[in-house]
């Protein structure tokens, strides 16, 4: 038996900031897997590791990071902006 008055869909703004919450959660399980990621680039044979490609991967990484966090903060904050198309559904 269908319950009366429960929406079918969820709105548009509190389902977008739970899917950001969410994406947040994430971000340091995702940034902690690509640091690791170099050390299963082990090279053929008794060549050395690339430093300067190293680093500079994890520096691109760590920049990455910071400005998906950048662009995730300011839509976790408690009051939240209004949508830009007015609308909730």
């Amino acid at each position: 038996m269908k319950r009366p008055g429960l929406p079918l869909f969820l709105q548009r703004r509190p389902y977008r900031r739970r899917r950001k919450i969410d994406a947040a959660r994430l971000l340091p399980v995702f940034g902690a897997f690509l640091l690791l990621l170099p050390m299963l680039w082990a090279p053929a044979g008794d060549e050395g590791r690339g430093t300067v490609s190293d680093g500079l991967y994890l520096f691109l990484v760590w920049a990455g990071l910071i400005a998906v966090a950048r662009l995730l903060a300011p839509s976790l904050t408690a009051d939240g902006h209004p949508d830009p198309d007015g609308g909730d559904g």
